[in-house]
């Protein structure tokens, strides 16, 4: 016997606001990941992460049918913009990473859903900087004679960091975000 889940209804402003949201981030960190810092970090891999924090609140407040919405339109977004800023194979190991990535953590997250705050968040996002990493540098950069692996074990690790470090953010937006029968009743004085 299962039990039906009711998700706040996702508005034309909502909608918009998040695939907005979904292709500054993944265009900016397109144009961020061709700048290292150094042999094992670019800059792509510490505005990248924010991406997993804005489809994990989508996905608690409107669902994963509305998260996946917004994830491919970000993507056919984010993919035409990214040929424009970045070089073509930037873009296409960009659009590949992402959309397989978000779509993982969509579907951990919603199966997690259901346990402590702070577990689906942190293994989905988990999951997704994995996936994304792996097909991002092995499709971006292999065979391109710069330090890709270098950069790809520096990335993972600054995703999983700010990953964790998203829990905060999470929290707090979970409580500003909750649906009017999630908010706990005010006792009158």
């Amino acid at each position: 016997m299962s039990t039906a889940r009711r998700f706040q209804p996702m508005t034309p402003w909502h909608f918009a606001v998040a695939v907005g949201c979904m292709g500054l981030i993944v265009v900016g960190s397109n144009i961020l990941v061709q700048v290292p810092l150094n042999d094992w970090l670019t800059w792509g891999g510490l505005s990248y992460p924010v991406a997993f924090l804005v489809t994990d609140v989508l996905n608690r407040r409107f669902g994963p049918a509305a998260a996946r919405r917004v994830a491919w339109v970000g993507f056919a977004a984010a993919l035409a913009i990214s040929v424009w800023v970045a070089s073509p194979r930037i873009a296409l190991a960009s659009g590949l990473a992402y959309i397989c990535a978000q779509l993982a953590d969509i579907q951990v997250f919603d199966r997690l859903r259901d346990q402590r705050w702070w577990r689906a968040p942190l293994l989905s996002g988990t999951v997704g900087a994995l996936l994304d990493t792996a097909v991002f540098f092995s499709v971006a950069f292999a065979g391109s004679g710069l330090p890709w692996v270098t950069w790809l074990l520096g990335d993972l690790a600054i995703k999983l960091a700010v990953n964790v470090s998203m829990l905060a953010p999470f929290r707090a937006l979970m409580w500003n975000l909750a649906r009017p029968a999630e908010q706990p009743a005010r006792s009158g004085a």
